[in-house]
């Protein structure tokens, strides 16, 4: 069997639905399930169980015999929240339960990580194990997330295979649930349908002008790929970026929604929320060398691509994944 933690959640049941394209049945979902709005990211997943967060690390050591494989994907991913306890308990406690129960009994583990660990860029976008010590995130999400990346490269004890992938800038279906932390994609969907307008945040650094700034913009559906790969190749462990590989800007992604949605629409700008301003990446670009070389061939949606293919077939007709 396969298990999928956050499978409720947007990459998780991308994840899931994927694994059933492949004829993958046999597969264990964890997640807290108990929020209404994430159920319908479930609905016609074939699946063999439902396990509770809260009991999986115990769960999974008594049935270690019949796992073949771990995706351990759920994670609390709120940038705005800096209750440092939570992310402590969710993200990095409960992360390395599950990996030594992995390294005890040698079952493939590969885990989120996230570009939030690279914190403003300072050093760059380099998956290179030696930087990781060095990196400094700019809230405490990404310090979770880094906190274990460095966690687990300390320890002795390791699964048979383990890869840490550090998601980018992630859009697609499923993320209806996400509230303000989906993506723009979604956000400049509906405020196209409603009135007409996509709000973007006003740079407030002067090396950027409005609209500007850049992020790299990846497709949950090239995630699932890049997930299903490992599960096939078994080989490699270690840290890899998972992005495009090349930083786009807002202005492009938002006219991309624009042209994909039929209508007319114009692009405003509003001030970035106080909370999180001083937190803000104005360009992530992931190098994706490293994931390459290990022979990886995964093609990635050119950003155009993926934004219409989540419009038209997800958007447009309210389906999910």
């Amino acid at each position: 069997m396969i298990v999928v933690t956050g499978a409720a959640g947007f990459i998780g049941s991308c994840l899931v639905g994927r694994l059933n394209q492949e004829g993958y049945k046999d597969i264990v979902i964890v997640d807290d399930f108990s929020r209404a709005d994430k159920k319908k990211n479930l609905e016609e997943k074939i699946f063999s169980k439902e396990v509770h967060r809260d009991i999986f690390p115990g769960w999974l050591r008594e049935n270690q015999q019949l796992v073949q494989f771990v995706f351990h994907l759920g994670a609390r991913t709120d940038t705005t929240e800096f209750d440092k306890k939570i992310f402590d308990r969710l993200n990095l406690n409960f992360s390395k339960n599950v990996w030594l129960v992995c390294a005890e009994y040698g079952i493939p583990m590969v885990y989120a990580s996230s570009a939030a660990t690279y914190g403003g860029g300072e050093l760059g976008y380099d998956d290179d194990h030696s930087l990781i010590e060095r990196l400094h995130p700019l809230n405490p999400y990404g310090e979770s997330k880094n906190e274990f990346d460095k966690w687990v490269l300390k320890q002795e004890s390791q699964p048979g295979l383990w890869a840490g992938l550090k998601f980018f800038n992630v859009y697609g279906p499923n993320e209806y649930h996400k509230g303000r932390m989906a993506s723009v994609v979604l956000h400049a969907f509906h405020q196209i349908k409603e009135n007409g307008k996509v709000k973007l945040f006003r740079s407030h650094n002067s090396k950027y002008k409005d609209g500007e700034q850049l992020r790299d913009f990846i497709y949950v559906k090239d995630v699932a790929e890049v997930c299903l790969w490992f599960l096939r190749t078994r080989k490699h462990s270690g840290l890899y970026n998972l992005g495009s590989g090349k930083a786009r800007t807002f202005w492009d992604l938002a006219n991309s929604v624009i042209a994909s949605s039929d209508k007319k629409a114009v692009i405003e700008f509003i001030d970035t929320p106080d909370d999180i301003r001083d937190k803000y990446q104005y360009f992530t670009e992931a190098k994706m060398e490293k994931l390459k070389s290990i022979g990886c061939d995964v093609k990635f949606h050119a950003l155009e691509d993926g934004v219409r293919d989540y419009v038209e077939n997800y958007l447009k007709q309210n389906k999910f994944y």
